[in-house]
C-alpha cells in the first residue's frame, strides 16, 4: 500500500481504544504523575459521571502550568485542560484526523462511536508509525537487533504488521509468506547473538531444524515451537554439552521473545527431539515399523523438517534416509493416509456444517480439524509416497500434478480449498487480537455472509472428495484395523 493510501484508512481501526483518564477536578500534579506513571503524554479529564469533558496533554503543562507559573499542587485540571475534546467519527479516514488536527492546530483528537461516545483516541505519532509499516522496514529491524529484547518488540510489530496488512487487502498467500520470512529471520539473528558469547563454534556438528507448519512456511498468527535438532554421530562430549545447554537457550530466549513453547514438548530442548543422526534414523526405523497414533504424529512432524541454522547436510542424510524408508514401506504411507481420513469434514446430512454443541466453542468451527489438517497431511503422505519429502502445500500440489498422481481439477480444487481455510482462519485470528481475545483456530460460520458460507461448505465437500481419492490411492479398504 501506497504512503497515500494510508490516508484514507478507517480511523476505528488504528486508534488507541485504552484511555488514560482522570477527574476534572484532579490536581494537576495528580494528573501529571498518572502521565509519568503510565508514560502517556496527554489524559481525557471526565466530570462525576465519567463523561469526557476535555484533555489535559504535556503541552498544556508546559504552557499553562510551568511557563505560566501555576502551582500544581493547588490548579485543578479543569483549569488547564483543552476543551472540548475535538473528535472523529470511527468510520471517519485519518485523513480527516489530520484536517481535524490541521484545522484545530491540535496534536491528538477523540475517536466516538455511532452514539457519540468516546471509545479511543489516535494523535500525530500514530499515523507517522502506520507510514513505517512495511516488512522491508521491519526486516530491516531484525537485521539491526541487538539484543532479546529487540527481537521481542519485532516479533510484536510484525503481528501487528500481519493485521494492519490483512486489513488492507494484502493476499493470504502473501501474508503467510511473510509470516514465515519474518519468523526466520527473527531466529536466524537470535541464534547470531547468541553466537557471539560462548556458544561461538554452534553449528559445526548440529542442525537446528523447525518442523510442522513453520517447517512448511505456512503460518498464521496462531503458532507454537516446533522444532528439533540432529547432531553429527562424530560430535564429542564436549560438544555435546555445549549442544545441549544452546538447545536450552535457544529454546528459552524464543519463548521470552513471544514463541510459545509447544504444549507437547516438541522443541529441541527435550533430549527426545535433540538426538545423533545414527538415533534419528533409528526412530524413524521405529516409528515406521510401529504405526501408532503417536508414531505417526512424529513422524508426519519431522517429515516437514526444514533447517533453520547449522549444517544442512545432516538434514539432507536424514531426509534421504526417511524417502528410502518410505519407499520400502507403503504399509506406513497408508497407515498415515487412514489417520488422515478419520479427520471427516463437519458436514452434516444436508449439507450444513456442524459445529461444536457445547463448551467455550460453542457455535464455532475448527477450521484446522475440520480441512486445513485433512489437506495439508494428505497432500504430504501423497507426495512422500512419490519420493519428495519437504516443501510447503502448495508445492507439493505442483509436483504431485507433474506426477499425474492429481489431475489439474483436482489441484485447482484443493488450492481454492485450501486458500479459502487460511484465509478464513488468519482472518478470525486478526478480528481476535484486534477484540483482546486469545488467538484459535475457530471461527463462528454464523457470522459469514451469505455467499462466504457457500463456499465454505463447498470447500468442505472438496476436503471430503479427496479424503476419498486417498482412501482409493493407498487401497485403505485392504487395511485390517
Amino acid at each position: 500500500m501506497s504512503d497515500e493510501a494510508t490516508f484514507f484508512l478507517p480511523v476505528k481501526d488504528y486508534c488507541r481504544r485504552q484511555l488514560m483518564t482522570c477527574h476534572v477536578n484532579d490536581t494537576v500534579m495528580v494528573a501529571a504523575e498518572i502521565m509519568r506513571d503510565k508514560s502517556v503524554s496527554s489524559l481525557i479529564a471526565c466530570d462525576d459521571n465519567k463523561q469526557p469533558i476535555g484533555i489535559m496533554t504535556d503541552r498544556d503543562l508546559r504552557n499553562k502550568v510551568v511557563a505560566g507559573g501555576v502551582d500544581p499542587l493547588l490548579a485543578r485540571v479543569s483549569s488547564v485542560m483543552t476543551t472540548p475534546v475535538i473528535s472523529v467519527n470511527e468510520d471517519d479516514t485519518l485523513f480527516e484526523v489530520l484536517y481535524q488536527m490541521s484545522r484545530n492546530r491540535i496534536h491528538r483528537v477523540g475517536v466516538v462511536d455511532t452514539d457519540k461516545a468516546l471509545v479511543g483516541l489516535i494523535n500525530e505519532s500514530d499515523i507517522i508509525r502506520l507510514q513505517d509499516r512495511s516488512p522491508q522496514r521491519l526486516l530491516q529491524a531484525v537485521d539491526e537487533a541487538e539484543s532479546i529484547a529487540d527481537l521481542k518488540k519485532i516479533y510484536h510489530d510484525s503481528e501487528q504488521l500481519v493485521i494492519f496488512l490483512h486489513r488492507n487487502g494484502v493476499r493470504t498467500n502473501d501474508l503467510i509468506q511473510m509470516i514465515a520470512l519474518i519468523n526466520d529471520q527473527i531466529t536466524a539473528q537470535l541464534t547470531g547473538l547468541l553466537k557471539q558469547g560462548r556458544f561461538k563454534n554452534m553449528g559445526q556438528k548440529s542442525a537446528f531444524m523447525v518442523l510442522g507448519s513453520e517447517g512448511r512456511r505456512e503460518q498464521t498468527l496462531k503458532t507454537d515451537q516446533d522444532n528439533a535438532m540432529i547432531i553429527a554421530d562424530d560430535a564429542g562430549g564436549d560438544e555435546l554439552a555445549d549442544i545441549e545447554a544452546f538447545s536450552h537457550v535457544l529454546i528459552d530466549a524464543l519463548i521470552e521473545i513471544g514463541v510459545p513453547e509447544c504444549p507437547g514438548g516438541i522443541m529441541a530442548r527435550n533430549k527426545f527431539w535433540r538426538r545423533r543422526l545414527v538415533d534419528w534414523k533409528s526412530a524413524i526405523n521405529h516409528w515406521v515399523g510401529t504405526p501408532n497414533g503417536q508414531n505417526i504424529l512424529n513422524f508426519s512432524m519431522f517429515s516437514d523438517m526444514r533447517t533453520l541454522c547449522g549444517d544442512p547436510n545432516l538434514e539432507d542424510q536424514l531426509k534421504d534416509y526417511i524417502i528410502k524408508v518410505a519407499e520400502e514401506n507403503s504399509i506406513f504411507l497408508a497407515r498415515m493416509a487412514q489417520n488422515v481420513c478419520r479427520f471427516s469434514p463437519p458436514l452434516g446430512m444436508f449439507g450444513q456444517i456442524k459445529v461444536e454443541s457445547s463448551g467455550v466453542h460453542l457455535g464455532s468451527l475448527d477450521l484446522k480439524k475440520a480441512g486445513i489438517f485433512a489437506l495439508t497431511e494428505g497432500v504430504k503422505v501423497l507426495a512422500l509416497s512419490a519420493g519428495m519429502l519437504g516443501g510447503s502445500t502448495h508445492e507439493r500440489m505442483t509436483f504431485l500434478q507433474q506426477q499425474n498422481i492429481l489431475s489439474k481439477e483436482q489441484v485447482l480444487d484443493i488450492e481454492a480449498s485450501f486458500n479459502l481455510l487460511t484465509f478464513l482462519r488468519l482472518r478470525g485470528q486478526v478480528n481476535a487480537v484486534a477484540a483482546g481475545q486469545d488467538i484459535t483456530n475457530y471461527i463462528s460460520p454464523g457470522s459469514l455472509d451469505r455467499v462466504e458460507k457457500g463456499r465454505l461448505k463447498l470447500a468442505l465437500e472438496v476436503v471430503k472428495s479427496f479424503q476419498g481419492s486417498l482412501n482409493h490411492h493407498f487401497q485403505l479398504n485392504m487395511l485390517k484395523n
